[in-house]
């Protein structure tokens, strides 16, 4: 039988397989095709916003790396250990939900959703720091003592990566909250375990963009 859903004790398909499916195997291959094109559309969507700052990055090569020194690495490299432990817990687990362990499961998502929110704590101090200092984006920037003249231009792009990305990760909470929830439930098995794994691979995105975020803003500039 295929992890995506069980048949009962009679044979019977049960609950977990839509009527508009012939069988457990053809859900499950639908559900994983459509997570996998939608992370493709996320990753042409936030491809752009890298072409636009390397566009930006060479027409204005002195302002960003000046700005880019502005930015807290600390606290950038903090959130980048966080994200990845974050993503090793969302592993475990999707294996957890595999070999039915649903007390082990809960307490891995409850990391998780702890690691994301830690996540968003740091990015809030970040961002306080900037907007105290006015290191903001477009004509609010408003901080004194660069000798570029476009430093506004790397923030504008910092705070439209990282807010998208911020976005990104509130939602990957609602998503995780409701697969907590369905898991205290009892919903998911051995047998059934497609949304896990579907909410993983999410979440593995979501620090992947961040892997590439954090060097290409704080380090490289």
């Amino acid at each position: 039988m295929s992890a995506s859903a069980a048949t009962s004790s009679k044979g019977s398909p049960n609950f977990h397989v839509a009527h508009h499916f012939d069988k457990a195997d053809t859900q499950f291959d639908a559900a994983r095709m459509g997570i996998w094109l939608f992370l493709v559309t996320e990753i042409l969507f936030f491809g752009g916003l890298f072409c636009a700052f390397f566009i930006f990055r060479a027409w204005y090569f002195d302002s960003f790396v000046e700005a880019h020194n502005h930015l807290d690495k600390v606290m950038g490299g903090v959130n980048t250990l966080v994200l990845i432990t974050s993503s090793f817990t969302m592993a475990l687990a999707v294996r957890s939900s595999q070999l039915t362990k649903q007390a082990e499961t809960t307490k891995l998502l409850i990391i998780t959703i702890l690691c994301a929110c830690g996540f968003l704590v740091i990015k809030y101090f970040e961002y306080a720091h900037k907007i105290h200092d006015g290191l903001l984006p477009g004509s609010l920037f408003a901080a004194k003592g660069f000798t570029s003249t476009h430093p506004h231009l790397f923030f504008s792009i910092y705070f439209l990566m990282t807010g998208v990305h911020g976005l990104h990760v509130v939602i990957g909470i609602g998503l995780l909250l409701w697969i907590l929830l369905r898991n205290m439930r009892g919903e998911f098995s051995g047998r059934y375990y497609a949304p896990v794994e579907g909410v993983g691979l999410y979440w593995h995105l979501v620090d992947l963009i961040w892997i590439y975020l954090f060097p290409l803003l704080y380090l490289v500039g």
